[in-house]
């Protein structure tokens, strides 16, 4: 290898150490040492003969390139890069490169620096650690400096790192172990259930970490006392075995064989207690063994863990998706459609087929009005749009019809013929990128701002002036830091940052609205949602990172027109995604395109694929659910699955629907849709100023497509966003009453939401103020 030299070991009496773990004996190879020093100086010779005289064996490298490959083929377990002259290479960046490599993560990366006069300041270490860096060496070309550094990292970051990689051994033999095992803190909250665990009890993990074993539901074949006996035994540090009858998520209990053990740790005090659990084998759960193993799809011997994973998150719809011929199939073959019946008579059936034939069997014995009630109701029910709301063309508000056929139509249906179909391509490129901030301390102005994130009426705006419009990075970082979503991606806060620095290089800061303080808008008030008791409690973490990237990423290139717009205009995206969607189909395509082509802003890189795979459907399906066609649709949905079920089991109602808290993977679906749709359109319920603000933005925005539209000849999508005769009261009032209300209503019947229900009625009040004084601005001129 170019530029690269090697030291073999020279002191074979420390070529390997014994270290142990608990029970387990490791044998440590030879520690390896790669030096990248440009030029052999004295310091270089430092650590040269400090790795002979530790019998370390060291190579070194001249350039980043030969470092990089030279790492990847011996995978050291310290690394000393030269950072003391820059005119050579980029030390940070070298120790970047080094950090997006997946071996990097059990090394030690030590940063040699040059020694500060007694004049100067000693600089912070921040940026090194940023940078990837560990540790800082201050320039000392003694041998027994530079040996005592090494040893001491050796008996320090690196013995617990080898310790470290230990445990990956451990969990494979959990994962793989037949028998159930559940680990739980000291004060009983669940921390580890392996496979065998989730497939004996019916739940995925996601829906167990964290969660008390109080909480869960507890079988009533238990005597009373059992529970007492086995707390006072383990709680003095004694195992405890037995027979234990246990609650499955799906209501059956089982009779296990039940192994407890407190495992004691620093200091004689518990720490965890760890269960090991199989059936009994009697009759009964011989038929609860062939449950269970129905209810996986018997899978579980031929999966791997990872897709195991993503089939829980959705077995319960895949389960409802196919369903048997029921005891009522013949009358599925009824003599009024004689024609459908081979297609009636299929096992696989939609819920709304279902209902039509439920229709069609009574409508055999009713009378004659009934009958032609209900062929009015399945004449409705046949039709594609069963959400949307059809507005009357009589006396209707024109504010009203304008702006719900503005935002819920293609565009394509206001045109008599083929005239208006253009070609005129509104995307535009951003292949140029703002230069990147500087990996350094938050400015004191906007950490100060920061402060006050987690409060719905954080100001959005102050951040945008401070952050020269660039306000998306600085909480994306604080949003993100707060939620883990680092620890849960793998990846570093360097490859976050550049990530962020991207998308929101690539929202248009010349749109009045659709910019990135939208982004960090719809972001902050996500992060307020999931921060709710009832959202946090039915989401798991993967959930709850989908939704925070997907508000990122939402309306990323957006072109500051609407889909009506690119559809009539001809555009390329209209085209390429057929007139459907257009808009939120290219936000999500472009976000992951962005991603993943620069390993260095590619944040999913260190995942597995198949939980990468299920992140990315959530996040698809979360900015779809942005587009407001299905506006409707949605809320239904929420308002029938969520809310319905949730107030009659408060209620104490003997209704059977699936309780709201219950974290069914289609009830997530639903949850997550209605809080990105919510967050995105959350201005209405803000403190009144930046509501006010937030209205003269949009207002701005179909002002300027308005004019565009007449100056090219397309339809007028929305004819009443004419700047010189619109009435803005009148437009939010439309919103709210339209959009808004029902949405927040239903929403904060789930979530809880007293201030921002107060906020939501004091701007609708201030609008029909407004309204009622024939004002059309945003606020009196006395205000102004």
């Amino acid at each position: 290898m170019d530029q690269l030299h090697c030291l073999p070991s020279a002191r074979q009496q420390v070529s390997s150490a014994e270290v142990r773990i608990g029970p387990m004996r490791l044998t440590q190879d030879p520690i390896q040492v790669l030096l990248i020093f440009a030029k052999e100086d004295s310091q270089s010779d430092g650590f040269w003969w400090a790795c002979d005289r530790a019998g370390y064996r060291c190579n070194i490298a001249r350039t980043p390139e030969s470092a990089l490959e030279c790492f990847l083929d011996k995978h050291h377990e310290i690394i000393v890069i030269d950072h003391r002259q820059t005119q050579n290479f980029d030390a940070e960046a070298v120790c970047r490169s080094i950090r997006a490599t997946n071996p990097s993560e059990h090394t030690v990366i030590l940063a040699v620096v040059s020694r500060v006069s007694d004049d100067h300041e000693e600089a912070s270490v921040l940026p090194l650690l940023h940078a990837g860096f560990n540790r800082r060496f201050m320039e000392n070309s003694s041998i027994i400096a530079c040996y005592n550094e090494l040893i001491q990292i050796e008996h320090g970051e690196v013995r617990s790192q080898f310790k470290l990689r230990a445990c990956n051994s451990v969990f494979t033999a959990l994962d793989h172990c037949h028998e159930a095992i559940e680990i739980t803190s000291d004060d009983h909250v669940i921390q580890y259930v392996n496979p065998a665990f989730e497939r004996m009890m019916g739940y995925h993990k996601g829906e167990l970490l964290g969660k008390e074993l109080a909480d869960l539901p507890k079988s009533d074949k238990n005597r009373a006392d059992l529970l007492d006996t086995i707390n006072t035994c383990i709680k003095k540090g004694k195992e405890w075995q037995g027979v234990y009858y246990a609650r499955r998520k799906s209501g059956d209990s089982i009779q296990q064989h039940v192994k407890i053990t407190p495992v004691i740790g620093q200091g004689g005090k518990i720490r965890h207690f760890v269960s090991l659990k199989k059936l009994c084998c009697t009759t009964d759960n011989n038929k609860q063994i062939h449950k269970i193993h129905r209810d996986s799809g018997d899978n579980s011997q031929t999966e791997p863990h990872s897709f195991r994973y993503k089939n829980r998150r959705k077995e319960s719809i895949d389960v409802k998706s196919i369903s048997s011929r029921g005891s009522d199939a013949p009358s599925l073959q009824n003599r009024r459609y004689p024609s459908m019946a081979r297609i009636h008579s299929m096992t696989i059936e939609a819920p709304i087929t279902k209902v039509i034939n439920i229709i069609n069997a009574a409508q055999e014995n009713s009378p004659v009005t009934v009958a032609e009630a209900l062929d009015r109701v399945l004449e409705i029910l046949r039709t594609t749009e069963l959400y949307s709301p059809q507005l009357g063309t009589k006396d209707e508000d024109p504010h009203t019809s304008d702006l719900v056929g503005g935002l819920m139509t293609d565009g394509l249906r206001r045109l008599s013929g083929n005239e208006y179909v253009f070609t005129k391509n509104v995307h535009q490129s951003h292949s140029h990128l703002a230069m990147p901030i500087t990996i350094n301390d938050v400015p004191p102005c906007i950490s100060q701002l920061l402060d006050n994130e987690e409060s719905w009426d954080f100001n959005i705006f102050e951040l945008e002036a401070v952050t020269h419009k660039r306000p998306l990075v600085y909480l994306g970082l604080k949003v993100f830091s707060r939620f883990g979503v680092c620890e849960f991606l793998n990846c570093s806060e360097t490859t976050l940052r550049a990530w962020f620095q991207v998308i929101e290089a690539n929202y248009h800061s010349s749109n009045a609205y659709h910019n990135s303080t939208h982004a960090a808008d719809v972001l902050h008030a996500t992060a307020f949602f999931l921060g709710k008791e009832r959202v946090k409690g039915s989401l798991d973490q993967l959930d709850e990172v989908a939704a925070l990237i997907a508000a990122t990423v939402h309306d990323v290139d957006h072109p500051g027109r609407t889909n009506s717009f690119l559809c009539n205009a001809g555009s390329e995206l209209a085209v390429l995604y057929n007139d459907t969607a257009v808009l939120e189909s290219h936000h999500t395509a472009l976000a992951f395109q962005l991603t993943v082509k620069d390993t260095k802003c590619n944040i999913f890189k260190n995942i597995d694929r198949n939980h990468y795979r299920t992140l990315r459907q959530a996040i698809i399906d979360m900015v779809l659910a942005t587009e407001m066609t299905k506006h409707f649709e949605h809320v239904n949905k929420f308002v029938n699955s969520i809310n319905k079920p949730m107030a009659a089991e408060i209620e104490g109602s003997d209704c059977e629907c699936n309780p709201a808290g219950k974290n069914f993977p289609e009830n997530q679906i639903l949850i997550k849709r209605m809080m990105i749709k919510c967050a995105d359109v959350a201005n209405p319920c803000r403190p009144l100023d930046l509501c006010i603000e937030w209205a003269g933005r949009i207002s701005e925005e179909y002002f300027a497509q308005t004019d565009e539209e007449k100056r090219q000849g397309l339809p007028v999508v929305m004819p009443v966003f004419d700047r010189n005769t619109c009435s803005i009261p009148k437009s939010q009032i439309s919103f709210i009453d339209y959009f808004i209300t029902d949405m927040f209503d239903a929403w904060d019947a789930f979530a809880h939401l007293p201030g921002l229900m107060q906020h939501l009625a004091d701007n609708y009040k201030h609008w029909k103020t407004l309204d009622d004084l024939k004002c059309k601005s945003l606020r009196l001129p006395s205000d102004s």
